[in-house]
């Protein structure tokens, strides 16, 4: 498969369908797993790591959920395209640095990734829409398991898989949930929620990870603990919590309606407005704006249908997204221009707000269950 192809087609996480969509964007589960023998990528040779990835990357190209992969070697991507591939959560900020000795493959429906020589020998993730961290584990353990068949992992018997990152040792796993909260940010509860799920050993963190910000009141909500925890007990605990902050969104959404409506009103109606007629809009203020009009989608103040152009604005407005269709490195101030010209242009059909209507809450959507 070319790069075009990844390019110009939407992954299927990103259609914004899946149990408890209107919060949970997407679940994922990232396996780190290393050779046998072999010094990891941080310390190994030029030479160790070319050997490293001529003896990982036939293999899974050779897995059955590989067929018809996109597969290339990390110098023979631009800048630009491994920037549009971290911003679909496809690979790392780290892996995008990367140059000889690394490469990256994954599925035509973008919901399995596995890059070589990141910070470990095999970094493999499953991502889907909504609320599946199950059937993401499933994905991922099947095919995890298949690779463990062909290739000698480096394994201890008392610590499980040995990582480069020894908070990584033992089941090498992270799984988490990018979650949507608007209506606890606005009523100044995100922190009490956040300080509650650091207790219990998870983490919260920003749109691409640690270290980054939470834009668009969107939140990665991932488990710490790899360590003397079984795979299916850390995804049944990290799925507990997310359906207790999924209620705690809706509690607060309910509460904005009922005790502060016209505030409510003011976010959405603003960001519609300013969406809608800006000529220059930065990526922050964007998703941010973005943010309130999802929301006034989930709450009824928008037609359902409005949904998937919103959704796709968060992606298309990003910077690497922005430039991939202009095939140039564009200015920042070019970006925002472009950037506030094609959002114009996907609501220039929108409705206004509906607010004489008594808006619907943002219950769960009945399709809760795990595939």
């Amino acid at each position: 498969m070319a790069i075009h192809n990844i390019l110009n087609n939407t992954g299927e996480w990103l259609r914004g369908e899946g149990p408890h969509h209107q919060i949970v964007v997407s679940s994922r589960v990232r396996l780190a797993r290393n050779l046998k023998s072999f010094a990891f990528p941080g310390w190994a040779k030029k030479h160790e790591r070319l050997q490293i990835l001529e003896a990982i990357k036939p293999q899974v190209e050779a897995l059955t959920e590989m067929n018809d992969a996109f597969s290339v070697y990390s110098q023979d991507l631009s800048a630009l395209e491994k920037q549009v591939l971290v911003e679909r959560h496809l690979i790392s900020r780290e892996h995008a640095a990367k140059g000889v000795g690394s490469a990256v493959v994954m599925n035509r429906r973008q919901t399995l990734s596995i890059m070589i020589n990141e910070e470990d020998h095999l970094r493999m993730q499953a991502i889907r829409a909504g609320l599946q961290l199950k059937s993401v584990f499933k994905m991922i353990d099947k095919v995890d398991s298949a690779l463990e068949e062909r290739l000698d992992y480096a394994f201890h018997p008392k610590l499980g898989y040995l990582t480069a990152c020894p908070t990584n040792v033992g089941t090498g796993m992270r799984a988490s949930a990018m979650v949507h909260l608007p209506a606890l940010v606005m009523s100044e509860q995100i922190n009490q929620v956040i300080q509650a799920v650091n207790k219990i050993g998870l983490a919260v963190r920003g749109l691409y990870g640690e270290g980054t910000e939470a834009l668009g009141n969107l939140f990665q909500v991932s488990n710490q603990t790899t360590l003397g925890e079984k795979e299916e007990d850390i995804i049944a605990r990290l799925h507990k919590v997310i359906e207790q902050i999924i209620e705690h969104e809706q509690n607060a959404r309910q509460m904005l309606l009922q005790k502060k409506p016209n505030t409510l009103l003011d976010h959405i109606g603003r960001g519609y407005g300013i969406l809608r007629h800006a000529y220059s809009m930065n990526s922050k203020e964007a998703l941010n704006l973005l943010s309130f009009m999802k929301l006034g989608i989930d709450l009824g103040f928008f037609p359902e249908g409005c949904r998937q152009p919103i959704d796709e604005l968060f992606m298309e407005t990003q910077p690497a997204h922005l430039q991939k269709g202009t095939q140039q490195k564009l200015a920042a101030d070019e970006r925002d221009s472009l950037r506030a010209e094609i959002i114009r242009a996907k609501l220039n059909e929108f409705p206004r707000p509906d607010v004489g209507l008594p808006p619907t809450s943002s219950a769960p959507d009945g399709n809760g269950s795990q595939n």
